[in-house]
């Protein structure tokens, strides 16, 4: 089974040069990936979230979600070979 598919969220995740200086963002807008999974971590409800931010989505967080769970499983952890 498949964690991620790109997919589900590739429509919604975007990078852009001239927005956030290309950091992944929702949908073009000035909101990062790395915001809204740190809402989330901080254990905001996705209605909290969508309360604070209403131009975002339920799918925008969850997409949020499939995207860090794509690079986890894609990219080397900067841990690797670093022992207790």
């Amino acid at each position: 089974m498949e964690i991620a598919n790109k997919d589900l969220w590739h429509d919604r995740i975007t990078t852009d040069p001239q927005i956030m200086s290309g950091r992944p963002c929702i949908r073009g807008m000035r909101i990062t990936v790395s915001l809204v999974l740190s809402l989330v971590a901080s254990e905001m409800k996705t209605s909290e979230i969508l309360e604070a931010y209403p131009y975002l989505e339920a799918e925008d967080i969850k997409a949020s979600l499939q995207y860090a769970a794509f690079l986890a499983q894609s990219q080397r952890s900067p841990f690797s070979g670093v022992s207790a």
